[in-house]
């Protein structure tokens, strides 16, 4: 590149040095000289050259820059495509015809939506229907309707099926209604614009709660005279069964007109663990019921039975062994003799009258024992309903303490969530009971997760809280096998007490923890508390949940006993 550079200013000093020896000395040229013309046109060429390149060096920015504020360089450069109308078509009458197949369809929806409606009104009529006909001729304890599985239940259950698939296709029609107006800027034509969602829809769920009509309950008050007592015998089963049995207990005490008195924690289990006493007179408004203590205390001592009245006289009066009698006096009764009002086998039981009651168990005397009542069958409706048989303030009267209660909740706010399904999933020593039953109360694993998992996928809920006493082996396998749209449903349960989690620190410092009753009582208020209850039938543990459940207004139509309606896919022998 140097070189040229020089090689060219050593061409113009030779130009120059030529002009100046013309004017010195002006030799004749001829006219033609082809030579000195091409020489003399180059020079030119190049002083021209020069000048342009100088010119465009100043006005090509300047050019550009007109250029690019006068000129829409987007568009310049867009292509340019023919503008249609929003049913990609410029010809109005493709058009016209277009919107009026929309708004018909439009039209068409709606009229299916009417329809569904009435089909959603009309299965919630039967529905309602058919409750009234349960309750009227049938038992409202889950006992008597899981003794019905594959009659009145399953019924029910294909009826809130047929609702809920009714409610997705209204769910559906709702969406492509929304869908066709979202092409029309007024959606005004044929009122499509309205709020088309009927009120008894849009707040239904599948699992919603069971309406437990406590304005129509039948009850009686407790009005007890306070120098009369009974003295409730409760003996057979655990806690759940002795609860049961209390519970009955108080109603006969109603009925008597007497002061209940809770048995001795000599004989039986301790019940101020796990349940507030005073709870029940505060709901009653008087006092009904006092602790064995304070029995004692009003007998300054004299400990008397005038009557032990025994409700079933076989297997053996009373349901009462030897051992059970000597612990009784040796709480410093005197007893009088056992006397049993009819015959009643505890296996086989009579349905019984309050008028029955009345006749047979009726006293003047001051005291008065009766025998365990917890297989009584004495109006089973009127005792099984929301709330029990006697008239109260509160929810339930036989509940879980407030300790257990507000433990329960801290544990649910703290691990489970608002919306989760409780299990008991009883199997220790549960094999031979239930295939003694017939149908079989006992499920393979794999067959319990699939029923399981249908509860799930209905009750669209994430997590499971696990009641059990199954081996490790047989929850590992259950959780395993659980398993809905390609995710695990986890099952939760009660970890081990550990100081940095502070949702049992109530129990933890009432003296409280590691009691096996009130860790049962615990799990049963957490279940009692859940959305949907899947309980285990035969038992008298998932009995009181469900009791607590109805008596709490928690209790949902998804509530079910496990593989409720079908029988365990394979059945061992008898020994």
């Amino acid at each position: 590149m140097m070189e040229r550079e020089s090689s060219t200013d050593e061409e113009d000093d030779r130009g120059n040095l030529i002009s100046q020896n013309d004017t010195v000395k002006s030799p004749q040229r001829s006219t033609f000289e082809i030579g000195d013309f091409r020489t003399r046109l180059s020079n030119s060429a190049r002083r021209f050259d020069k000048r342009y390149l100088y010119l465009l060096a100043v006005f090509l920015p300047l050019f550009i820059l007109i250029l690019y504020f006068t000129i829409d360089t987007k568009n310049l450069f867009q292509t340019r495509i023919p503008i249609v109308n929003n049913h990609g078509s410029s010809n109005p009458l493709i058009v016209n015809r277009m919107r009026e197949s929309e708004l018909r369809a439009l039209y068409l929806l709606k009229q299916q939506q009417s329809e569904l409606l009435k089909l959603w009104n009309y299965s919630t009529l039967v529905s309602k229907s058919y409750l009234t006909t349960v309750n009227s001729n049938s038992s409202v304890n889950m006992s008597s309707v899981n003794n019905n599985t594959n009659h009145g239940v399953p019924a029910l259950s294909l009826l809130e099926d047929l609702k809920s698939g009714v409610f997705s296709h209204i769910s559906l029609n709702k969406k492509i209604q929304e869908v066709l107006l979202s092409a029309h800027e007024n959606g005004d034509f044929l009122g499509l614009n309205e709020n088309y969602t009927d009120p008894s829809v849009a707040d239904w769920t599948r699992c919603s709660k069971v309406d437990q009509r406590l304005s129509e309950r039948r009850t009686i008050g407790w009005n007890p005279n306070l120098n009369k007592y009974l003295l409730a015998i409760c003996v057979s089963g655990q806690m759940s069964n002795h609860l049961i049995c209390l519970e009955k207990h108080m109603f006969f005490a109603a009925l008597l007109n007497r002061v209940l008195v809770i048995p001795s924690t000599k004989v039986d289990y301790e019940f101020k663990r796990v349940l507030d006493i005073e709870h029940i007179n505060k709901c009653l408004g008087r006092k009904v019921v006092v602790t064995f203590e304070e029995f004692v205390e009003s007998k300054k001592k004299h400990l008397h039975i005038d009557k032990f009245l025994c409700y079933f006289s076989l297997p053996r009066p009373c349901y009462l062994d030897d051992e059970r009698l000597k612990k009784l006096k040796g709480l410093g009764f005197s007893l009088g003799k056992i006397k049993t009002v009819w015959k009643e086998d505890v296996k086989n039981p009579n349905q019984r009258t309050v008028q029955d009651v009345l006749a047979k168990f009726s006293s003047d005397d001051d005291v008065i024992a009766i025998g365990d009542v917890f297989f009584a069958d004495v109006e089973r409706q009127w005792v099984m309903q929301p709330g029990g048989p006697i008239a109260h303030s509160c929810k339930t009267l036989i509940e879980p303490s407030r300790l257990i209660m507000l433990t329960a909740q801290r544990f649910i706010q703290t691990f489970m969530g608002k919306d989760f399904i409780a299990l008991h999933f009883r199997r220790h020593g549960f094999l031979k009971f239930c295939n003694a039953k017939k149908p079989s109360c006992f499920y393979p694993v794999p067959q319990a997760a699939d029923c399981i998992s249908r509860v799930v996928e209905r009750a669209n809920t994430p997590v499971i809280y696990l009641s059990t006493d199954a081996a490790e082996s047989e929850t590992g396998l259950l959780q395993s096998l659980l398993v809905l749209n390609g995710k695990s449903v986890p099952l939760i349960k009660r970890p081990a007490r550990n100081s940095a989690e502070k949702w049992d620190a109530l129990l933890y410092r009432h003296g409280l923890e590691g009691d096996s009753q009130v860790e049962a009582m615990l799990d049963k208020t957490i279940c009692a508390l859940s959305s949907v209850f899947i309980g285990s039938s035969g038992s008298t543990f998932t009995e009181d949940i469900l009791r607590l459940r109805k008596d709490w207004g928690s209790a949902s139509l998804c509530d079910e006993y496990l593989c409720q309606g079908e029988l365990p896919n394979i059945i061992a022998e008898d020994e």
